[in-house]
């Protein structure tokens, strides 16, 4: 039993659910994470929900059931994946946790991997629940291409846990992260399509916030779910998705910071 314990735990599978097996039980005992990551994301999209029904959403195609399913996702991304990440990089830092799991045998890739999955799960999960509960109680409907949909959920979640390592790069503690991630926050609530479709903005503006990081994956879901993406809008999407992610990826692995601050 030890031995096939200490292969499992050997291979980059069984280091990885160690490293999340860990990540989950730390992220359990935090109740200002798990507020945030649970609560916020359920939260946000009803405090929208008047402002939703002032829009003229019919012009542009698009449905109240759909505006929220995706700004519910969003909110999602934003704050069960991104915020919490922030923290929990610096966090693990500060505590000298990462410092020490690089004197083992997981990689660098693998260790924040291993911290992150805990988030991504949630934000996967509560993504899907959120997106059926719309949908049923909202009349979003069911998604014309759900492939798109889950494209777009699958980018944006890797893209924001590069990006919340990369901002813990230049956070000095935990506490500070709740600044640090405003500026992407407020960025992509307002421009992405998450609170305000981009579809209802100038062209001029509309052009300039399709390119911010979270945009394209935004665009995959709400036009995978109302079917008014079509297939040359989709490739640009993911695209520049994974060009964002590309970015990000190289500039943690440039920057992330494995000693604390001081």
């Amino acid at each position: 039993m030890s031995t096939s314990t200490t292969t499992a735990t050997t291979t980059p599978a069984g280091r990885l659910r160690s490293l999340a097996r860990a990540e989950l039980a730390l992220l359990g005992r935090n109740r200002n994470a798990v507020v945030t990551a649970l609560f916020v994301p359920l939260a946000l999209p009803f405090s929208v929900r008047p402002a939703v029904g002032r829009m003229d959403l019919g012009a542009e195609g698009l449905s109240p059931g759909t505006v929220l399913l995706t700004s519910a996702v969003g909110f999602s991304l934003l704050f069960a994946v991104y915020s919490a990440l922030v923290g929990a990089f610096v966090a693990r830092r500060e505590e000298l946790v990462l410092k020490r799991l690089r004197t083992g045998e997981a990689t660098d890739p693998e260790i924040l991997a291993g911290t992150a999955l805990p988030a991504l799960g949630v934000g996967f999960a509560q993504s899907l629940l959120l997106a059926v509960a719309c949908a049923l109680l909202l009349d979003a409907g069911a998604p014309a291409a759900p492939q798109l949909v889950l494209a777009g959920l699958l980018l944006g979640l890797v893209l924001c846990a590069a990006l919340a390592a990369l901002t813990a790069s230049f956070t000095r503690t935990a506490e500070s992260g709740q600044v640090t991630a405003l500026p992407f926050l407020f960025l992509s609530m307002l421009g992405s399509g998450i609170t305000v479709p981009t579809r209802l903005l100038p062209d001029r503006v509309a052009a300039v916030c399709e390119l911010l990081p979270l945009s394209p994956a935004v665009r995959l879901i709400s036009g995978g779910w109302d079917g008014t993406l079509s297939a040359a809008g989709a490739l640009a999407a993911v695209v520049t998705a994974v060009a964002w992610t590309v970015v990000a990826v190289f500039a943690v692995r440039r920057w992330f910071r494995w000693e604390p601050r001081r």
